[in-house]
């Protein structure tokens, strides 16, 4: 009898220590539920998604054909994580900012230094600047594809693709604002204001030093050289930020606002007299022979102040033509300037 209560008093302190555990099992387990709950309300309840963004302008021209354009908003419900990019520009700010998830560029144009690394088979080709291959972007699916100018003529095309198609381009009427949007917008959608803010602060020195340079000179132009040919830009253009930032005086401001200049002869050049003579080189840009040096310093040119004085400057074509509108590449440019003029 004395063993029968013995072994019941054993069997009852059994049955509380086994509820015991699995009581903490299951707190632990209910646990472990309510962190995994939580974390995926935090990823819902982020706020930055869906995410409105606006593109850098809100239409353009083709200067060839005369067609217009018009970028509308686009809605993004979460991070893109499949990315194409065909503005070089902005592909150089999402790389300045650590961005990952790209999947293709453009590889058919020449990608500039700074970016050599995308020519890497990680990187799918989609085509040329101008030339979109679009059943190669489709086979990538895409969550996002951020274009410019030259691709606005697919720009319905690619929106076939997925809707998020987004312009980031800059434009020659407001070049610097532009950039910065287009930074902002990179910043807003990959989570990178901080990395963005610490890399404009950048400018602010270089700004003021190549201000200073500036005003050392009374009269500069921007040229572009192009298979012998030269075109001219006034403030009013897609280098007029080398007068409206960089702080150097057009030596006139009667020159055509296009996207390619207008027509500059020599003799023009000789007239007009610059201090300093910019020479973006396109033709290296866009992998042509060039001869610029040969071409532009003939007996018109050596008659000229630019000339004698040892100031034309020649500005890297891939980088001036091709890669602008990006964080690395703006400063570059002002740093390629300060370099040469030193």
């Amino acid at each position: 009898m004395k063993n029968w209560k013995l072994f019941a008093v054993i069997l009852t302190m059994l049955v509380f220590v086994l509820a015991a555990c699995g009581g903490k099992e299951a707190e632990q387990n209910t646990g472990s539920n309510t962190d995994e709950e939580n974390t995926q309300g935090q990823a819902q309840e982020d706020g930055r998604f869906p995410m409105t963004i606006k593109p850098t302008i809100s239409e353009s021209k083709n200067d060839e054909t005369g067609a217009t354009t018009v970028f509308e908003d686009v809605v993004l419900e979460k991070m893109p994580e499949k990315i194409v990019v065909f503005d070089y520009g902005f592909l150089d700010t999402l790389d300045a900012l650590g961005v990952e998830g790209i999947v293709g560029v453009a590889k058919d144009s020449t990608l500039p230094e700074q970016l050599s690394k995308y020519a890497a088979d990680e990187y799918a080709n989609v085509g040329s600047l101008k030339s979109p291959l679009l059943e190669d972007i489709a086979e990538l699916q895409p969550d996002v594809i951020f274009i410019s100018a030259r691709q606005a003529t697919f720009y319905d095309q690619l929106k076939e693709i997925t809707p998020n198609v987004i312009f980031v381009g800059t434009s020659q009427d407001d070049y610097w604002n532009t950039f910065l949007k287009s930074v902002d917008i990179a910043a807003q959608i990959f989570d990178k204001e901080e990395e963005a803010k610490e890399f404009l602060a950048k400018f602010d020195s270089k700004l003021e030093e190549i201000k200073q340079l500036a005003s050392q000179y009374k009269t500069s132009l921007v040229t572009m050289y192009n298979e012998g040919k030269l075109a001219g830009f006034a403030s009013n253009s897609r280098f007029g930020y080398v007068y409206e930032i960089y702080g150097f005086t057009p030596v006139t401001e009667d020159i055509e606002a296009s996207s390619h200049g207008s027509n500059f002869g020599f003799e023009a050049i000789l007239e007009f007299d610059p201090e300093v003579l910019f020479v973006v080189d396109r033709t290296a840009a866009v992998g042509g022979q060039s001869n610029i040096e040969a071409d532009m310093e003939n007996a018109i040119i050596q008659k000229t102040q630019a000339y004698k004085n040892g100031k034309i400057v020649y500005l890297d074509g891939a980088l001036w033509y091709l890669s602008g509108g990006g964080l690395q590449s703006e400063l570059a440019k002002i740093d390629e300037i300060l370099n040469e003029l030193k």
